[in-house]
């Protein structure tokens, strides 16, 4: 590997600011609120045992959000392991199915249910924060060792408003996934930009067999493709410091490059995806992926180790994101990780849990299981994220002047709900009930309303 793909690498978790969407992350697990297993596997803690006197039984209700069965296992894992060394803190993990998530983790705030720990996400962070569901961790974090390897990155994904308010557990940034062996038959070379990743999945479609080039997301989490499509429409006007509005103010939702983006984005669904596939989620867009239905699927790298487990490694490659019409892409880098809830009565407990699910240790490996960016610079040191699929990763970051970073709208309380606006609108406009301009006005709206409320 080359020096410039160490060192990008190395930038990217000791602190360049590429923030992003999580649309793309996660599959579904099972509903349940479910104890952490006692008798995992024991492993030793990074942080010293307490010679304190006996403290308190204490019962923590925890949360996740980006539930998977393998994922959550992991996490039980860990609690278990936690608990091994702290007997007075008992961990009850709630794992709702991922599409439900979200929205359960909300009604369970609102409600103000009993729940100290909770997995809040890069989009949800000003919306919960807004409505006052978290406490800050600035006092708790300034204490604490292992604060000092913390990548720049990830304080930036869980800070808002100048506070930190979740300790990331993952870092995530898209790539292309791609069937070298369909390629190879069709001979086709690997699309580097929009319209040729369109092109692309055009020709190695045949629904006659079952064969699509695009793994399409027309479901939760849609608005990950075709937001980036469009924002590497307007990479010269867009305002990288407050994405999706320009350099003067507007949103690049009026743009007339934005309805280009849009069209394009409907011919990839229309011609060269799954008709289904307006209304998959994270596990269909992979599992059709992983089966040989489709070609080509853009997703972040906890994506990896299922692939790998599922697919002939001679079938699978990846390549960089598509670059837009100006040869520019903009990247940005998402985040879900670990917050107190501000009406816990067990705040302290709920750190000690945080602070060593979050230790170099235990997210380092956590990252190696589910394929993402661990969170501490101290783990560029390990070669296992310096070399096979997450080599992409390293080469676009590398490319700074390429790949460009921007700050997605996470400010704004309505960014929460963006998501479900945005996948309803554009379900309409690829079946034909809605057209590209008002589409593209109800967006245009959407984000000048939440422009204007930060204003107030």
């Amino acid at each position: 590997m080359g020096a410039a793909a160490i060192k990008g690498w190395t930038t990217m978790l000791a602190g360049v600011m590429l923030l992003g969407g999580l649309a793309g992350c996660s599959g579904s697990g099972n509903t349940s609120t479910t104890p952490a297993p006692g008798g995992s596997t024991p492993a030793s803690s990074d942080a010293p045992k307490s010679t304190e006197p006996a403290a308190k039984q204490v019962t923590l209700q925890m949360i996740e959000s980006l539930t998977s069965p393998e994922r959550t296992k992991l996490l039980q894992d860990a609690i278990g392991r936690f608990q091994k060394d702290n007997p007075n803190i008992k961990v009850e993990l709630i794992s709702p199915p991922f599409d439900q998530a979200d929205n359960k983790i909300r009604t369970m705030l609102a409600a103000k249910q009993d729940l100290d720990i909770l997995e809040v996400r890069d989009l949800n962070i000003a919306e919960y924060v807004n409505n006052g569901y978290l406490e800050p961790l600035d006092s708790y974090a300034s204490s604490w060792a292992d604060s000092k390897t913390l990548s720049g990155t990830s304080k930036v994904v869980g800070s808002t408003s100048g506070k930190l308010y979740f300790i990331a557990n993952a870092l995530y940034q898209r790539q292309m996934f791609y069937r070298k062996d369909w390629f190879e038959a069709k001979g086709l070379a690997v699309p580097k930009t929009w319209d040729e990743l369109v092109d692309a999945a055009k020709k190695l479609t045949d629904p006659k067999q079952n064969r699509y080039g695009f793994s399409f997301r027309g479901g939760p989490g849609a608005n990950g493709n075709f937001d980036h499509m469009i924002y590497d429409f307007n990479d010269k006007v867009m305002n990288l410091g407050d994405a999706p509005f320009t350099k003067d103010g507007k949103t690049i939702y009026g743009t007339p490059e934005a309805k280009q983006a849009l069209e394009l984005y409907k011919k990839l669904y229309k011609e060269a995806s799954p008709p289904d596939s307006i209304n998959w989620g994270f596990q269909d867009q992979v599992q059709a992926f992983t089966s040989g239905v489709t070609g080509i699927l853009l997703q972040d790298p906890d994506v990896i180790k299922v692939l790998q487990d599922k697919m002939d490694p001679k079938t699978l490659e990846t390549a960089a994101m598509p670059l837009g019409p100006n040869g520019k892409s903009l990247v940005s880098t998402g985040a879900a990780g670990w917050g107190i809830t501000a009406n816990s009565k067990n705040k302290n407990e709920a750190w000690k849990l945080i602070s060593y699910l979050s230790s170099p240790k235990e997210n380092t490996e956590f990252s190696k299981q589910i394929g993402t960016i661990p969170i501490h610079t101290s783990a560029t040191a390990d070669t296992f994220f310096q070399t096979g699929p997450y080599k992409t990763l390293l080469d676009m970051t590398a490319k700074a002047d390429t790949f460009i970073s921007y700050t997605p709208p996470f400010k704004y309380p309505g960014n929460g709900s963006w998501g479900e606006l945005s996948m309803k609108g554009q379900q309409s406009y690829l079946l034909d009930k809605k057209s590209a301009d008002d589409l593209l006005k109800e967006w245009d709206k959407f984000w000048l309303d939440q422009q204007a409320g930060m204003k107030k």
